[in-house]
């Protein structure tokens, strides 16, 4: 598959304020993108994520979350509800966007691209995670057990934070 085809930051998203965001704006930084849930077994992870960020986002690291409730209905709450709970709960500060699907005929097109990237087609569960390099391509996707303190997964951050921005 050539970069272009993979290249996510051709893709724009929709924040929690109704607003299309291009993920230009991330060009040049390390990304990790993740399909979050309030209510699943592994919604601790918020509290890893969080921790990656903070040590990782002075080098160009940045988490990007979308809630999803097609997993056994673990995200059923307002933007507002899930915004409240990641920032009382596990104190998120890095960008949460507009809840979306990420299986099936109404799957969003960020998702059509990372999976059609690294598949296979269908995200598994909640907590699915990819990791995108500096220049848009995605790099590597870890499965929803896999937590932010994995030892692959945080030296596939360090070797993508190893390779100077575009």
């Amino acid at each position: 598959m050539s970069t272009q085809a993979a290249n996510i930051l051709d893709e724009t998203v929709v924040t929690p304020e109704n607003t299309v965001k291009s993920l230009r704006d991330f060009a040049g930084d390390v990304l990790l993108i993740v399909n979050v849930a309030s209510q699943c077994g592994y919604t601790p992870q918020y509290a890893g994520l969080q921790a990656l960020y903070e040590k990782y986002r002075d080098r160009g690291f940045t988490v990007l979350a979308f809630p999803c409730n097609q997993f056994g209905g673990q995200e059923p709450g307002t933007m507002e509800e899930i915004l409240t709970f990641c920032s009382t709960r596990y104190n998120v500060s890095f960008p949460v966007f507009n809840k979306i699907e990420v299986n099936g005929p109404n799957r969003a097109p960020l998702y059509e691209k990372l999976t059609q990237a690294i598949p296979p087609e269908n995200i598994a569960w909640n907590f699915e995670k990819f990791l995108v390099g500096r220049d848009g391509r995605v790099l590597a996707r870890f499965k929803p057990r896999t937590g932010p303190d994995a030892e692959e997964l945080v030296q596939a951050i360090e070797a993508a934070l190893a390779t100077p921005r575009p």
